[in-house]
């Protein structure tokens, strides 16, 4: 079983391609967009139940150059 998550990243101006790039290259993800207004990027990603949902995104997507903040959405359950 895995935890549905969705992450919001900033990313620092003229960085914003570079890190969605990184990100592809590392598979991580499920769906990966460019957004409008605060944030850059949207990711969905899996998580699989063992992990813990920081140290994850932490060891897996915060050590990419160029990412200035994140915002981290949990789910709980689809409708």
């Amino acid at each position: 079983m895995t935890t549905c998550v969705f992450v919001q990243i900033r990313c620092k101006p003229g960085t914003t391609y570079r890190v969605a790039e990184d990100i592809v290259l590392r598979e991580i993800h499920s769906e990966l967009y460019s957004t409008s207004g605060d944030y850059d990027l949207l990711m969905k990603l899996y998580i699989p139940e063992d992990q813990d949902v920081g140290k994850f995104i932490n060891d897996h997507l915060l050590d990419i150059s160029g990412i200035e903040r994140s915002l981290t959405t949990l789910t709980f359950k689809a409708f």
